[in-house]
């Protein structure tokens, strides 16, 4: 990805995911922004994005971190808020095991208390090793914690599928990880 569609997906996930108010935008109850009002107080705090720049940064993100509507006069970032939202998730069955990247510093912790959300909706899951070795090498030495999904969803947990393949719930539990050796 060039590096100023990095700079705009950065700039769009700080709008969309935590703080519209920066530039004087407000999400609905799900987090949508109106597109073209995004657009035009982003060029008054001066961060002017064009149409079809904003269109190729959702297509193209490796992440697929924004979501356009059908109607195409909408966007929202599809999930990682920290914003009291109603994403209107549903309710699916995960595959047995799960991953979770972390850096090496945070495993005591994690094995001592779990995985918890902080200050997100959800705690983050990927269904690849590599997505989650991709998110634990951003924090330092990377680490990957194997999540027995199977056996959470047997004992009553929720999960969730985002819109660009995130897996999520409320928390894990540390019974339910593992180190990966």
């Amino acid at each position: 990805m060039q590096t100023d569609h990095i700079k705009i997906s950065k700039f769009l996930s700080l709008i969309l995911r935590h703080k519209p108010e920066t530039i004087g935008i407000a999400l609905d109850a799900q987090g949508w922004a109106d597109v073209e009002e995004l657009l035009v107080k982003a060029a008054e705090n001066g961060r002017t994005i064009e149409r079809r720049t904003l269109d190729e940064v959702v297509r193209t993100n490796d992440k697929k971190r924004f979501v356009i509507s059908k109607d195409g006069r909408r966007i929202r970032a599809a999930q990682g808020h920290s914003l009291d939202l109603d994403l209107r998730f549903e309710q699916q069955a995960p595959p047995a095991l799960l991953y979770h990247g972390t850096a090496e510093r945070n495993i005591d912790a994690i094995l001592a208390r779990g995985l918890n959300k902080m200050a997100r909706h959800h705690v983050h899951l990927s269904a690849d090793r590599d997505t989650a070795h991709k998110v634990g090498i951003r924090y330092g030495k990377p680490v990957i914690l194997l999540v027995d999904t199977a056996k959470m969803a047997r004992q009553g947990f929720v999960f969730y599928l985002s819109a660009n393949g995130v897996w999520l719930t409320d928390h894990v539990p540390a019974e339910y990880l593992a180190v990966e050796q």
